[in-house]
């Protein structure tokens, strides 16, 4: 990318990891819950060495005249990363002492092999007989495979023989309850630790350091799949992530030098794989920890999920959606409303046939219940399973296999293009002919998920959305090559061409001296055509106003070096208790304002290489109230912070308004108007 145009977008990324730190180092933030927004650093910074720094490597196999035409300069935007990375995990480990040191004022401790009494000595002992089979042991001379994301410690014996002992994280408990006093713990790692010499031969231990290896994410595939379907591709491709390049070896900083040549030697890597880093590793294990206290200021206050007003208390929920759309938010609503709509056309005598699109599927869960129950009731069930989500390729393929020998029609992705849409078509006979109702959203159906991530999902019985979403479907069939589209956004068909076509109108009219603004919010903006467009728009007096949670690539002018009558691009982001992962598009179209909501980011990706869709805001109540909510969300003030040049992440200007935190604000909103459609009835 232009340096003087555009972000990079792995180096900006960062910028977003940043955030996610900050909250950790909050103090207004409650302990156990800054301890999550370092799982959440840990488990976000793992993944971009897994996928987005191991495909930088990749680069350094290009030949460098051919990398120069490509303007690819790998080798310098990774010593970038690595410094940024670097400074990143020593804050991570000063807060987590902090954090550490304020749970012990609350009688909530983190103990090592020195704070132990004798009964927890006694405990730990008999604990590590129960878990001792679980813990690997391989010489370093016989060069070991350390599997992804494993821990392990690295231990030098006093007759020069060293070792990768394994820490058996993925079976046992990360942090071991302990009796006594109080509530304490104890990392497994120092459970390990204690008792080395029980697993190595009978030779004094000289030093033991911990490490972490990540390995190479992307499964390479062939391009030529003969007569292998891709998803038994990918499923049988997927062992390759445990052997896949090194990435990244994480080692406790205060290795020294001769032990780290030692690993470099068995693990076959190189100096620019080391990484130093803090005692303990694969911190998204603080996921896991619970309040065991009674104390309720260490976490968030419950926010149990609202009833939707109308699909909560339906008897019909085809009626009610046939008389008005109905839009739901996750996590402030239930996610019910979504598993009820599948489980109703599961039982509906009058329903034909389901179609839906499973991106991330749950392991179990009522929405898959409900299906397979449609399949046993006799009816039409066609599922489109993207068997590429990362991480996820085994469980969906697994579950659509499931599905085809219960009788369902399940299409796996394609070789070139993901299906990311959220998008589910029921079609019911009703007075002789076929009825169709449809759900358009912008999150994952998972009930899981639906409970961390905010998202908004529209239901809706007009023809002129349903029947496009019939085009949409019969197209992921492959009975059409291209859907008539009338009202749907559908990539990579439409979706870019009209965006582009809605900033441009909006410049149009600036010029012409009327009202033009562009609001959108998203979770990563990166394709330099949209950005050019927005560029343009700042230039020509548009407003523009975005939130964009995860990286940015967009470089917001200051009003001084832009041209004359130009508006500066405002961007902010938001992290809070909850993953912002909604996207909406709001264009002024001198007054008669249109308003998406779907799958899509302005990235290139979304917009060219997978299968999204994004649907307009018909309904005139539903369009008003997403507006209120998107209005709270650019008005936060507590949460919000700003994305300028510098990256600085400084936290929005409060001025002298009351602070507006969007995320409380919105719960209050929905259960207002809750309360409000109680008492009208």
């Amino acid at each position: 990318m232009d340096k003087e145009l555009y972000k990079h977008r792995d180096v900006n990324w960062l910028s977003f990891n940043e955030r996610v730190l900050l909250e950790a180092a909050n103090p207004t933030t409650p302990l156990l819950e800054r301890l999550k927004f370092l799982a959440i650093f840990s488990s976000n910074l793992d993944e971009f060495f897994q996928v987005r720094v191991s495909q930088l490597r990749q680069l350094k196999s290009v030949d460098k005249s051919i990398r120069k035409k490509l303007v690819l300069r790998s080798n310098k935007t990774l010593k970038k990363i690595l410094g940024i990375v670097d400074e990143q995990q020593q804050r991570f480990g000063s807060i987590m002492e902090e954090i550490f040191q304020e749970l012990a004022k609350e009688d909530m401790h983190f103990l090592t092999g020195e704070d132990l009494n004798p009964v927890q000595k006694q405990f730990l002992d008999t604990y590590f007989k129960s878990i001792s089979d679980d813990c690997s042991v391989s010489k370093a001379e016989q060069k070991p495979k350390l599997e992804d994301g494993g821990l392990y410690f690295f231990v030098a014996q006093a007759n020069g023989a060293c070792y990768f002992v394994g820490i058996p994280s993925d079976i046992h408990e990360r942090f071991v309850q302990l009796p006594g006093d109080g509530h304490s713990f104890m990392f497994l790692d120092d459970v390990v630790k204690l008792n080395l010499e029980k697993l190595l031969p009978p030779v004094p231990i000289e030093a033991s350091f911990s490490l972490k290896l990540s390995r190479d994410a992307e499964l390479y595939l062939e391009d030529d799949f003969g007569d292998t379907p891709l998803a038994d591709q990918i499923y049988d491709a997927l062992d390759q992530r445990k052997s896949g390049q090194p990435t990244r070896l994480l080692y406790d900083a205060k290795m020294p030098e001769v032990y780290r040549t030692i690993i470099r030697e068995a693990l076959e890597i190189g100096v620019i794989d080391l990484f130093p880093g803090g005692q303990y590793h694969n911190l998204s294990d603080f996921f896991s920890l619970s309040n065991p206290t009674d104390n309720p200021n260490l976490t968030y206050k419950a926010q149990e999920p609202l009833p939707h007003p109308v699909l909560s208390q339906t008897t019909d929920i085809f009626a009610s959606i046939k008389e008005k759309d109905q839009l739901v938010h996750f996590p402030y609503q239930s996610f019910d409303v979504v598993e009820h709509f599948i489980s109703a056309a599961a039982k509906d005598d009058k329903v034909l046939h389901i179609k839906i699109s499973l991106y991330r599927i749950a392991k179990s869960s009522v929405l898959t219940d409900a299906l397979l129950l449609a399949l046993k009731n006799g009816k039409k069930v066609t599922i489109f399973v993207e068997a590429k989500a990362r991480f996820d390729e085994k469980n969906n393929i697994e579950w659509g296999k499931i599905f085809q020998e219960n009788g369902a029609k399940v299409y796996f992705s394609v070789p070139n293009i993901k299906v990311h849409s959220k998008i589910a078509l029921v079609e019911r006979i009703e007075n002789d002919s076929i009825k169709k109702y449809a759900y358009i959203g912008t999150g994952n159906f998972n009930a899981k998920t639906s409970r961390i991530y905010c998202d908004h999902g529209l239901f809706t019985a007009q023809n002129q959305i349903t029947d496009d979403l019939y085009q949409v479907f019969s197209t992921l069939k492959r009975r059409l090559i291209i859907p008539k589209l009338k009202r749907l956004l559908v990539s990579p068909f439409n979706t870019r061409n009209v965006f582009l076509k809605s900033i441009e109108s909006e410049i149009k009219n600036s010029k012409a001296g009327l009202p033009a603004k562009i609001t959108a919010k998203m979770n990563s903006l990166e394709d330099q055509t949209m950005i050019d467009a927005l560029y343009r728009a700042s230039e020509a007096g548009v407003q523009v106003r975005l939130i964009v949670r995860g990286f940015c690539c967009l470089i917001p002018k200051p009003i001084e070096e832009l041209e004359r009558g130009g508006t500066p691009i405002i961007i902010t982001s938001i992290v809070d208790r909850y993953l912002e992962h909604g996207r909406i598009y709001l264009f002024h179209n001198n007054g008669d304002e249109k308003m998406y909501i779907g799958s899509a980011d302005w990235m290139t990706r979304n917009l060219d290489r997978r299968i999204e869709v994004l649907t307009p805001i018909l309904d005139s109540d539903i369009f008003n109230e997403l507006n209120d909510i998107l209005e709270l969300q650019l008005n936060d003030t507590v949460k919000a912070r700003v994305q300028d040049v510098e990256d600085s992440n400084k936290p929005v200007d409060q001025g002298e308004y009351e602070p507006v935190r969007s995320q409380y604000a919105i719960y209050e909103y929905l259960q207002k108007a809750l309360n409000t459609h109680k008492e009208a009835i």
